[in-house]
């Protein structure tokens, strides 16, 4: 049976990410040094997928993205693309919000269920991607589209390959720099019986740098993981 390529890319560096903030619906743009890295990208490891679609979430740093890395495709927005509602977090760091009850709660996914103060619950939020995938995938399968680029944002990409990805992992362990991502191959028999994806390379394949992997971090307080395995 016919398979199709799913490509998963996080936007460009933003200058939230360069300082650690929580950014979600701020439609913040890509910085310059973020769009020239694509560039860089592009030349120093092959650059990126051929794709026949493009679809983005609708926020000015993910649209940028999009048409610096494809250039000659017009993305199809799709609002239920876009990043975490973070309400009362937005623009904050991981250091300004760790003595917050609310936030250590949220970051431990014990309460899924209880939206942010003035923003998303974590089963809203989940159910609002994964719809947009399943529309994607679907209309993939149906049209016979070889290959499809998907814009978005790393909580998104977190969020999904958590719901989606074959081999499975726990969610902090989809997260990806910016104008980086996953490739799953989408194999029509498993997706109808299991709804699955198979997840096999990563997008490009760029090895992080010590400064990169540090960087994925910044959203948890030092002492997250002390208690855990």
């Amino acid at each position: 049976m016919k398979t199709y390529q799913l490509h998963l890319i996080r936007h460009a560096m933003t200058q939230g990410n360069l300082d650690g903030q929580y950014i979600g619906h701020t439609d913040m743009e890509a910085t310059p040094e973020g769009l020239k890295q694509i560039d860089q990208l592009k030349e120093e490891y092959g650059g990126y997928p051929e794709v026949d679609a493009v679809f983005s979430s609708p926020l000015k740093r993910c649209l940028q993205t999009a048409k610096r890395i494809y250039p000659d495709k017009e993305p199809i927005i799709m609002e239920d693309l876009s990043e975490y509602d973070f309400g009362e977090f937005e623009g904050k760091t991981a250091d300004e919000l760790k003595d917050e009850e609310a936030f250590r709660t949220w970051l431990a996914g014990t309460s899924p269920e209880t939206p942010l103060p003035f923003g998303e619950s974590q089963v809203g939020f989940s159910n609002r991607v994964c719809g947009a995938l399943v529309k994607i995938v679907n209309g993939i399968i149906e049209a016979g589209v070889p290959s499809t680029a998907v814009i978005t944002h790393g909580g998104v990409i977190m969020a999904l390959m958590s719901a989606f990805a074959i081999p499975e992992a726990p969610l902090h362990e989809w997260m990806t720099p910016n104008a980086c991502g996953y490739t799953l191959r989408i194999d029509p028999s498993i997706w109808m019986r299991t709804g699955k994806l198979e997840a096999y390379a990563e997008c490009p394949a760029v090895p992080l740098t010590e400064d990169q992997e540090r960087a994925l971090w910044d959203y948890y307080p030092d002492d997250f993981f002390d208690d855990k395995d």
